[in-house]
């Protein structure tokens, strides 16, 4: 049902609000269906904005979508809108999932959703969603802070703008293992910035 690939697709038309939706989703999946569709991409951003890690950001999604799916008979009209609704749930799972550095997927599993690794192109696309730029300065300072063989990835990659297979290159590994470094530097810049959020308020 949750797949990175999805947000490409053109939502089907359904005049329906989101409330309406999902309060027609306990009866027919369908709607729940287009209730993803229009809300895919937008909360794909929200988490990759977040936690600037895309395998963080596609796990999150999908299991903020497994959980909303599960619960959706008990959503009920009552001034919360459905996008709303939803939110609420992405919101509890980023926090435990930078309480307890992972992603929490019983929702997946009691749907018996399978795991889907990332492909290399969903990598590259769920990178674009962040904008890095507002946080040029307190990205600085958190690189510090990174093991120097992710810091030298994390920069060649996002802060130069090259390819998975030249900072590979440069690097001298695989495409993968630079995909990895990457991630994970990008996991740990996240969390960093989330802290210093947390100080900060």
């Amino acid at each position: 049902m949750v797949g990175v690939g999805s947000g490409r697709e053109d939502p089907v038309t359904d005049e329906r609000t989101d409330t309406q939706l999902l309060l027609a989703s306990g009866e027919d999946p369908e709607a729940f269906a287009a209730f993803y569709r229009r809300h895919a991409e937008d909360l794909l951003r929200y988490f990759a904005r977040r936690t600037f890690d895309p395998e963080s950001a596609a796990e999150l999604a999908a299991e903020s979508f497994a959980e909303a799916f599960a619960s959706r008979r008990s959503y009920s009209d009552r001034g919360v809108d459905g996008v709303a609704w939803l939110y609420g749930i992405a919101r509890h799972q980023l926090s435990r999932f930078f309480r307890g550095g992972r992603v929490d997927v019983a929702a997946r599993r009691r749907l018996g959703m399978p795991e889907r690794e990332l492909e290399p192109d969903d990598f590259e696309r769920i990178e674009e969603l962040v904008d890095f730029e507002p946080l040029r300065e307190a990205l600085a300072e958190a690189m510090d802070a990174l093991p120097a063989h992710q810091q030298a990835a994390v920069r060649l990659r996002v802060v130069e703008g090259k390819s998975y297979d030249v900072v590979a290159g440069e690097l001298g590994c695989t495409p993968d293992s630079a995909r990895q470094r990457v991630s994970r530097g990008l996991r740990h810049l996240g969390v960093a910035l989330q802290e210093k959020q947390a100080v900060s308020d």
